[in-house]
C-alpha cells in the first residue's frame, strides 16, 4: 500500500476496489516468510546437557523474555550453551520449506520435557538450508520477536477483473488514485495518491541520442536516453520482493525495473544494449515484408510487413510495443543500454501481436493505450530508478519525439443530467471535489453546468454519461437511494410477441429432451476466413486474443460447448440457444440478427431391449425444424439446395426471398477445427425474419367426423429429384381435401433405368363436411399424377 498515504484495513480495501468498480476477484495475503514469524522469538541458550536416553537429543534451558526458562529438547549437533537462537514456542504454526504446516505442542522426548523448538531455517520457511539451528548474532535480546530480526514483511495481493475500457487502472499507481479519490469524497478531507519522483540530473554538453521516427502514426511519441557503465548484476531485495508478489520473476536488475515501472504506471519501456545497436542509430519504421526477424526465444520470424520495427542503421532489433530481439537485449556484459518509452497505436500493436501470436504484457497495454502524457515521466523515472540500482550515468540528453500533442477531450457537463441519470442529488462541490481528485481540469463553470478537460490517462470517457459512471463509482454504487415506493404502470411491450414465440418454442424444445444453452457472443477471428472477416465487426479493444470480434454466426460458439462435451464423454447432445449475430452491411453500418440455432449430435434414441440405438441425422433434424415451424404459425415455405462451405449437405427454407431457416450436416473441415470426430447436426432459424413473416395463427378445431382415405403412389423420377420438388407439386395443385402428403420409401435399381429411382409416397384425403368416394378420390389422385408425368417426367410405377 506504499502508494496510498494513509493505511487502510485490507478487508477494507477489498470493498472499496469492488465499490468503485474494480472488483476484487481473489485477495491474497502474501508473508515475505509464510506465517510470519509470529509466535517465534530470540533465544539465549542457558544450559544444554546430553540426553540421558539418546545420544543424538540434548536437554537444554532457553531463555525467551519470559518469566522462566523454557526446557526444550534439541536434536540440533550445533547447539551450544551461550548461543542466541530461534525458538517457536508451544501453540505456534510454523511452515517448513516442505511438507504440511506443524502446530507444536508441549510434549515428553524419551522422558524429558520439551516446551518449544529450536529452529533450523528450513523449519521456518526461510530458506531449504538444514544444516543444523540458526544461530544469531550476539546483538539481539533474548524475547525479540524473530519478525524484527528477519524484516518480515506482510502484504496483500488483490486480482482484479477489469473491463476492457478501464486501461487507467491497470497499474498500481492508476489504482491508488481511485481508492484516495474515494478515500478523500467518503472522509472529506484532500488525499493524493503518493506519486514517486521522477527527477534526473542531465550534465551539460552532452548530445541528443540519433533517432528517426517514419511512421509517426504509429508512433505518435517516442522518448529515450542513454545511459553509460552500468552494472548488470542481481535486483535488490526489494525490487524482488515487488515483482515476486505478483507472480512476475527476477531476471536481472535492468529488466526488472522495467517491469517494475511496467506494473506501476502500466507503461511498458524497453532496454537496448547500447553496444549492439549498428551506426549508433535509432531508426522507427514498417518491417520489410517477407524479412526475417529472430526474437527473444530464439524463434525466427516472418515479418509481413505490416509490423512496426525499432531498428538500427543495418537491421530490425525489436517488434515495437510486442516483443524484443535476441540480438539487442541486456545481458550480463551489457554496459550501456538504450532506455526507451514510447507509445504506439494499438491497432499496430495489436496486429502484430496477433499474427505473431505474442501476447505479452507490454502489448497488452499498448493494445488498451497507454497514457501518453507520462510517455517522458515514466522515462526519467526508470533512469532514475537504474542510476541508483545499476550505477553508471547518464550519457546522453533526451530525446522526444511528440509532433502532435493529443488534445485533452473536452466535455460540458451538466448538473441537471447528473441528477436525471443517477437519481441522486449530489452537491455539486462534493462532485467536483470527486472530478478534481480523478484528474479531471475544470476549464469554467456555470449555475448549469461545468466545462471539463478529461485526463489523458482516461480515453474511454468521451460523454456525459462516462462521467455520471466516474462519480457514481466514487461515491459508490451502492449508494444509490431505492424508493420506498413504487408505481407500476401497465406498458405495452413491442417485443412481446418475440418473448412469447421464444416462450413457446423453449417449452417445445425442452419437451423433446433439448437443453439451453448461452454462448458467448465475442469470438475469436481465427474461426473464421478473410471473406467473413470483411464483413465481420472486429473489436477494437477486445478483452484477449481469443476474444477479438462479435460473432457473424452461431456455429462456432456451439461447437466449442459440443466438443468440451465430447471431451468430457456426454456423446448424445441436443442444445438449442437464442441469440444475436453481427455484420457490417454494404454501407458499413452494423446489423444485428436474432436466431434460435439447434445443435444435435449422437443418438436420438439409446439401445434397449425391442430396438437398437437410433442415430441423429439430416432428416430427423429436419422434421424436428418443421414442427417448430409449425407451432409459430408457418405452413407453408419453400426448400432450396444452396452450396455452404460449413456443411457437407444444406437445405434452405424461404418464404418468397426471405430465408427462415438453414439446416444442415455440419462440414468435417470445421468439426475438425473443434477436434469433434462424430457428426454434428446443425439449423440456424432466422427469428426476426419468422416473426416478420406470413404465419398462420395456431387455432384448435373439432376433430373431423368423417373418415380420412389414403392412397399410396410410387413414382419413377430422375435422382436429382427431391422430395420437396414432389410435395410442393401435389400441394399446388388446389385438392382442397388433400391433408397430408408423406414420403414412405425410396428405391434404387438398375432396372428402373439410368440415374433413376422410385419415390412412394402417401396421400392422405378428408372432407370436412362428408365422406369422400372413390369416384372423387380417383379423380383427385389422377389430377395429382398427370401434374408429375408434366413437370417432372414422372412414370408410375405399377
Amino acid at each position: 500500500m506504499e502508494y496510498l498515504p494513509v493505511q487502510v484495513d485490507p478487508e477494507k480495501l477489498s470493498h472499496i476496489l469492488t465499490s468503485i468498480g474494480l472488483e476484487v476477484e481473489h485477495m491474497e495475503k502474501k508473508e515475505s516468510i509464510k506465517g510470519g514469524l509470529h509466535g517465534v522469538f530470540v533465544g539465549e541458550v542457558l544450559t544444554c546437557e546430553k540426553h540421558p536416553e539418546a545420544d543424538k537429543l540434548k536437554l537444554t534451558t532457553v531463555d525467551v523474555g519470559g518469566e522462566k526458562p523454557l526446557n526444550i529438547v534439541c536434536g540440533a549437533a550445533n547447539v551450544a550453551a551461550g548461543q542466541k537462537v530461534v525458538v517457536a514456542l508451544a501453540g505456534t504454526t510454523i511452515y517448513p520449506s516442505s511438507g504440511e504446516p506443524i502446530t507444536l505442542k508441549k510434549a515428553k522426548i524419551r522422558g524429558a520435557e520439551s516446551e518449544g523448538m529450536i529452529c533450523a531455517e528450513d523449519e521456518l520457511g526461510i530458506s531449504d538450508d538444514h544444516g543444523g539451528i540458526i544461530v544469531l548474532d550476539q546483538v539481539h535480546k533474548a524475547g525479540t520477536p524473530a519478525s524484527e530480526v528477519f524484516k518480515t514483511e506482510t502484504d496483500f495481493i488483490y486480482e482484479i477483473g477489469l473491463t476492457p475500457n478501464r486501461m487507467d487502472a491497470m497499474s498500481h499507481r492508476g489504482v491508488a488514485r481511485d481508492v484516495c479519490a474515494y478515500l478523500s469524497y467518503h472522509q472529506q478531507q484532500n488525499i493524493s495518491a503518493s506519486m514517486p519522483s521522477s527527477e534526473i540530473t542531465i550534465p551539460a554538453g552532452l548530445a541528443i541520442p540519433n533517432v528517426e521516427i517514419k511512421n509517426t502514426d504509429a508512433c505518435p511519441r517516442y522518448c529515450g536516453i542513454y545511459i553509460s557503465g552500468i552494472s548488470v548484476k542481481e535486483s535488490p531485495e526489494w525490487l524482488k520482493k515487488r515483482l515476486n508478489s505478483i507472480g512476475v520473476k527476477s531476471i536481472n536488475n535492468i529488466v526488472d525495473i522495467t517491469n517494475f515501472i511496467l506494473h506501476e504506471s502500466g507503461q511498458p519501456l524497453h532496454a537496448f544494449d547500447a553496444d549492439k545497436i549498428k551506426g549508433k542509430k535509432i531508426i522507427v519504421k514498417n518491417a520489410d515484408a517477407d524479412s526475417k526477424f529472430v526474437t527473444l526465444e530464439g524463434k525466427e520470424r516472418k515479418l509481413n510487413g505490416h509490423e512496426l520495427m525499432i531498428c538500427n542503421e543495418s537491421e530490425p532489433m525489436c517488434i515495437a510495443g510486442v516483443y524484443g530481439g535476441l540480438e539487442s537485449g541486456v545481458t550480463a556484459e551489457t554496459k550501456n543500454i538504450f532506455l526507451e518509452s514510447a507509445c504506439f497505436d494499438p491497432k499496430w500493436i495489436r496486429r502484430a501481436a496477433l499474427h505473431h501470436e505474442l501476447r505479452t504484457d507490454a502489448s497488452t497495454r499498448f493494445e488498451k493505450g497507454v497514457d501518453i502524457e507520462q510517455t517522458l515521466f515514466n522515462l526519467e523515472r526508470a533512469a532514475g530508478l537504474i542510476l541508483e540500482n545499476a550505477g553508471g550515468s547518464l550519457s546522453s540528453l533526451i530525446f522526444d519525439h511528440y509532433p502532435n500533442p493529443v488534445q485533452k477531450t473536452n466535455i460540458e457537463f451538466h448538473w441537471d443530467y447528473l441528477k436525471k441519470l443517477s437519481g441522486k442529488a449530489y452537491q455539486i462541490a462534493s462532485v467536483k471535489s470527486i472530478l478534481l481528485a480523478l484528474g479531471f481540469v475544470i476549464e469554467s463553470e456555470n449555475e448549469h453546468s461545468i466545462q471539463l478537460l478529461v485526463p489523458s490517462s482516461k480515453r474511454d470517457i468521451q460523454h456525459q454519461a462516462d462521467i455520471v459512471e466516474e462519480i457514481i463509482r466514487i461515491d459508490g454504487l451502492d449508494q444509490i437511494p431505492v424508493d420506498q415506493h413504487f408505481s407500476f404502470v401497465p406498458s405495452s411491450n413491442p417485443n412481446q410477441n418475440a418473448s412469447n414465440l421464444k416462450e413457446k418454442l423453449t417449452g417445445q424444445l425442452c419437451g423433446m429432451g433439448f437443453q439451453e444453452i448461452f454462448t458467448n457472443s465475442i469470438t475469436n477471428a481465427q474461426f473464421y476466413t478473410q471473406e467473413v472477416l470483411n464483413q465481420s465487426v472486429i473489436m477494437m479493444n477486445s478483452l484477449s486474443a481469443e476474444l477479438n470480434m462479435l460473432r457473424p454466426d452461431m456455429i462456432q460458439s456451439g461447437l466449442q460447448v459440443i466438443s468440451h462435451n465430447l471431451n468430457h464423454k456426454n456423446n448424445d447432445l441436443r442444445f438449442f440457444e437464442f441469440g444475436k449475430t453481427y455484420l457490417k452491411n454494404a454501407s458499413g453500418h452494423i446489423t444485428e440478427d436474432n436466431h434460435l440455432v439447434i445443435y444435435h449430435t449422437g443418438n436420438t434414441s439409446n439401445p434397449f431391449w425391442g430396438g437398437k440405438e437410433k442415430k441423429a441425422d439430416f432428416f430427423h433434424l429436419k422434421g424436428l425444424i418443421s414442427n417448430l415451424l409449425k407451432n409459430a404459425g408457418i405452413i407453408k415455405f419453400s426448400i432450396s439446395t444452396e452450396a455452404n462451405s460449413s456443411f457437407q449437405q444444406c437445405i434452405t427454407l424461404k418464404q418468397g426471398q426471405k430465408n427462415i431457416a438453414i439446416i444442415g450436416e455440419v462440414s468435417q473441415q470445421l468439426l475438425k477445427k473443434f477436434d469433434i470426430k462424430q457428426p454434428v447436426f446443425f439449423a440456424d432459424l432466422n427469428m426476426d425474419e419468422i416473426l416478420n413473416s406470413k404465419s398462420k395463427p395456431v387455432a384448435f378445431k373439432e376433430w373431423s367426423k368423417f373418415p380420412a382415405v389414403t392412397r399410396d403412389l410410387a413414382l419413377v423420377v430422375e435422382k436429382k429429384v427431391s422430395y420437396s420438388e414432389l410435395e410442393q407439386i401435389a400441394l399446388t395443385q388446389k385438392i382442397e381435401s388433400l391433408n397430408t402428403v408423406s414420403l414412405f420409401d425410396v428405391f434404387e435399381s438398375e432396372k428402373l433405368g439410368a440415374d433413376k429411382k422410385s419415390m412412394a409416397m402417401s396421400f392422405t384425403f378428408r372432407d370436412e363436411n362428408k365422406t369422400l368416394t372413390d369416384k372423387e378420390i380417383d379423380a383427385f389422385m389422377d389430377k395429382i399424377i398427370l401434374s408429375y408425368e408434366k413437370n417432372i417426367g414422372a412414370e408410375i410405377r405399377k
